[in-house]
């Protein structure tokens, strides 16, 4: 009785990508299209007989995902959210700028 192999792909360090996105991106896609429709709401209007919520929605859809494959082109994975991380967090523009944080000095 032969014993049956079957393979198996172990390389873990692959990207799962769609449209050259990883899902990170698409969430972000898929978020700028629901604030793009929630704000279109507020605005009733028409754009050759449809709705601008609908139109808006598939613009932005359209125009972000190409955007977003140009932007991300050679770059590292994870680095959309590494960027934002990078903005939001506080930094120190001065080194001279007395700390906030210490109340006590090092040295006596």
């Amino acid at each position: 009785m032969a014993l049956e192999v079957t393979p198996v792909h172990r390389n873990l360090h692959q990207r799962v990508t769609f449209f050259y996105l990883e899902l990170e991106d698409l969430f972000l896609v898929v978020g700028l299209a629901a604030v793009a429709n929630i704000a279109s709401r507020f605005i009733d209007r028409e754009i050759h007989g449809l709705p601008l919520n609908f139109v808006l929605q598939f613009v932005v859809l359209l125009i972000a995902v190409p955007a977003l494959m140009l932007f991300k082109y050679g770059k590292p994975r994870g680095y959309i959210r590494d960027l934002t991380l990078w903005h939001t967090k506080p930094r120190i523009y001065c080194g001279l700028e007395p700390d906030r944080e210490f109340t006590k000095e090092f040295l006596r």
